[in-house]
Formats: structure tokens, C-alpha cells, sequence
């Protein structure tokens, strides 16, 4: 279950972050002013529609740490391919890691829809 208070702590860094007003950040994500007050004032909890909403918004959200806090924000994590074919995970906190394709047993893709698409190499 979703601790209200600490949600609408980590909303409103979200929205400091990008320098958003509560009627901006409501325009952006699709939603009405008040449904943002509502949140942050603790009188509504968030729909999973309005999480979905600012994930689909701010891409740099991840959504353990907007629901539960667990994770980063801004994202650090990400995943690039180099020429060599071989995959490279960078990090803020650590130096680029070579994987060999003999390394990767599986690769799962999912999308802000709730599908996903599994590949093994």
C-alpha cells in the first residue's frame, strides 16, 4: 500500500525538479489543477491512471520510487550498445561493464501499456 504523505513528498520533487507549478505539471500530464491539490494536500490519493500519467510525462521517474521510494530519481541506470555488438551498463556510480552475448540469457522489453516482448540470444 502507498504511503500518501511520502508520495505527495516525492511528487513534489518531481515537480521541483522541473521547475513545474502544480497548473503546469496538471497541463502537462493531462489532468485538472485541483487533481494535483487534491494529492498534495493529502484529501485524494493518486489513481493509477494519474502514476501512469507522470511516468508517461517525465520518463526520468521511475515507478518504485514515486510509489514506494525505492530507486533513484532522476534515473542513473542506462543501457547503450556499442559498435562491437557487446552491451554496456553505465551507472553514476560505477565505471562501464562490458557483457558478452554469451552472458545475456534473456531480454525482456516493457512498454508503458503493461505488455512486454521476451528475447533470447
Amino acid at each position: 500500500m502507498i504511503n500518501s504523505s511520502k508520495f505527495t513528498v516525492r511528487l513534489q520533487k518531481v515537480m521541483d525538479f522541473y521547475d513545474e507549478t502544480a497548473s503546469s505539471f496538471a497541463e502537462k500530464i493531462g489532468v485538472q489543477r485541483s487533481s494535483i491539490s487534491h494529492i498534495l494536500s493529502g484529501r485524494n490519493k493518486p489513481s493509477l491512471d494519474f502514476v501512469m500519467k507522470v511516468l508517461h510525462s517525465y520518463p526520468d521517474v521511475e515507478l518504485y520510487w514515486l510509489l514506494n521510494g525505492k530507486g533513484s530519481f532522476p534515473k542513473t541506470n542506462t543501457i547503450s550498445e556499442t559498435p562491437n555488438s557487446n552491451l554496456q551498463i553505465q551507472s553514476e556510480d560505477s565505471q562501464e561493464k562490458p557483457v558478452s552475448n554469451s552472458d545475456i540469457e534473456k531480454i525482456v522489453i516493457f512498454y508503458k501499456d503493461g505488455t512486454f516482448k521476451s528475447y533470447k540470444p
